[in-house]
């Protein structure tokens, strides 16, 4: 049995450890804002926070989530800077399709976490794991200076 805690809730897992995070944040504890994308950790549509840092949970086992804590869309846009880059995101009409919006999001969170004030080399690179088919990228990176702005 494994143990988790999911946006502040602790659950268990008694199936397969190696089965990919996602899955179980999706089809087990359904919470479904995580996207499946690629699955191989190559798109950022499937991004969590385990203990603060993004991660692909597309390909992150769930014994490796043990113990730590994850965040997820869902509880990531209810403290200051989720809800700042949420704010900014809508302000500036940065979603098209939509799809890629959480993993996007859930990256720009981890950043402004670590960096209120970042310049757009250090968006560009906490950015880079993160695909959008519809290009939105420069007003991704204008929401992310947007909520920094708000949060200094």
């Amino acid at each position: 049995m494994t143990e988790l805690s999911i946006n502040g809730v602790k659950k268990t897992h008694d199936g397969d450890p190696a089965m990919p995070l996602l899955w179980f944040i999706r089809d087990e504890v359904g919470l479904t804002g995580t996207k499946f994308g690629c699955g191989v950790a190559q798109c950022g549509a499937c991004t969590v926070h385990l203990d603060g840092n993004p991660i692909r949970s597309c390909v992150t086992p769930v014994a490796a989530a043990a113990g730590k804590n994850i965040t997820t869309i869902e509880a990531a846009v209810g403290d200051k800077v989720g809800a700042a880059v949420q704010a900014s995101w809508r302000k500036l009409d940065v979603v098209q399709c939509g799809y890629c919006q959480s993993g996007q999001m859930m990256s720009a969170v981890a950043l402004l976490a670590k960096n209120k004030a970042p310049t757009d080399e250090d968006i560009d690179a906490a950015m880079s794991g993160n695909v959008c088919r519809c290009a939105t990228y420069v007003r991704i990176r204008a929401a992310i200076h947007d909520a920094s702005k708000a949060l200094a």
